[in-house]
């Protein structure tokens, strides 16, 4: 158990325990003597922070912004072109997570191409993609891979079997991101408001914190590891809050039952042996040197750009949909601030992926609003 939860705290449902969030919240009221922005980069903790109105609990002095850890929301419109173009192909049938079929591309969605014919499979990981190929070995199968580190392990061990059962009708077309790359640039860039971090438990789960520390001392920010319920969050904060009130800048984790500095050695070796850093373009902020997660060229075979010709170029779109969503994955406008959120900008009629991905801050603003 974590020594700095507070006494009584209840090991039966604990990390939403109301007496622990209410002396977190405590500690950190006491704590804090002046304004502090704290980035939370994951999607998914923008929706637990909604859910639980973390947001409205803390101190007018803490303000969290919102990061750009959202798979669905950074994959570029080129990208979803290619899927798109893929999937109306005879013969071929497109492979992707649900979240990102009606993401819209520089034109049509997946959704809208299939509707105009084509095929299109929802799945719920890289090896469902495997087994639709090993039952229809007249079709090419092509497994859309987006993700972070979490889900990169996945697809590569989708591509290990495939390679070691000689299945050669299979093939991912990429958009891997990795989260280090993605903070240095937003630290980097002197428009940031970035006093302190809070990592994703999961893809430290996986990498681990250790990549963090670099990070930590270049640019005089804490960096804490959290999970997703009230008490990790808030104790992150604490830690975050606690190192800025003394001038620190260490790598914090408030996610030991999970996550360990080293991560997870089997799983950081299967992304080494698949894939190399590539340099990627993110949706609403541009390329970002070495960001992405590319396969190695001894696997070309597997690589859909490699493999197949296509006719949509790779290079950043102009949205033209007025969707602020680069300014919001960055940290320097909410949702709300958005002229189309809520109104011409809904779930049922997005502007842009943020609206639609299950981790999207734009969704999370519009799911657990409270507003009139």
């Amino acid at each position: 158990m974590n020594s700095r939860l507070p006494a009584g705290y209840n090991p039966v449902r604990p990390f939403r325990d109301p007496a622990a969030v209410k002396a977190l919240l405590q500690r950190i009221e006491s704590a804090v003597t002046r304004p502090w922005s704290i980035m939370e980069i994951c999607g998914g903790q923008t929706h637990a922070i909604r859910r639980y109105g973390l947001d409205e609990l803390l101190p007018d002095s803490i303000e969290l912004i919102h990061g750009p850890g959202c798979p669905v929301c950074v994959t570029p419109a080129a990208k979803i072109d290619r899927a798109v173009e893929l999937s109306l192909r005879p013969g071929f049938l497109l492979c992707t997570y649900g979240d990102m079929i009606r993401v819209p591309g520089s034109g049509d969605s997946l959704a809208t191409a299939k509707a105009r014919g084509g095929n299109l499979q929802s799945v719920y990981s890289a090896l469902d993609a495997l087994q639709l190929a090993r039952e229809q070995p007249d079709r090419e199968i092509v497994f859309f891979a987006i993700g972070f580190e979490t889900t990169s392990p996945g697809h590569a061990q989708a591509l290990q079997v495939a390679i070691d059962e000689e299945i050669t009708n299979f093939s991912m077309l990429c958009s891997q991101v990795t989260v280090p790359a993605a903070l240095t640039m937003l630290l980097g860039d002197d428009s940031h408001r970035i006093d302190g971090v809070l990592a994703a438990g999961h893809v430290c789960t996986i990498t681990g914190s250790n990549e963090y520390h670099a990070i930590a001392e270049r640019f005089r920010v804490p960096v804490v590891v959290t999970g997703f319920e009230p008490v990790d969050l808030l104790l992150g904060i604490a830690d975050c809050i606690d190192q800025l009130e003394a001038g620190s800048y260490r790598v914090g984790n408030s996610y030991t039952r999970i996550a360990k500095d080293d991560g997870n050695p089997v799983a950081r070796a299967a992304l080494v042996r698949m894939f190399e850093p590539v340099d990627m373009e993110w949706r609403g902020i541009g390329v970002i040197p070495g960001s992405g997660l590319g396969l190695r060229e001894e696997f070309a075979a597997y690589d859909a750009e490699r493999k197949f010709q296509f006719e949509s170029r790779i290079g950043s779109h102009d949205d033209q949909s007025g969707c602020i969503s680069g300014q919001v994955l960055r940290g320097l406008a909410t949702p709300e601030r958005c002229p189309n959120f809520g109104q011409s900008c809904t779930p049922a009629t997005p502007l842009g992926a943020p609206m639609v991905s299950a981790e999207g801050a734009c969704a999370a603003y519009y799911q657990y609003a409270r507003f009139e």
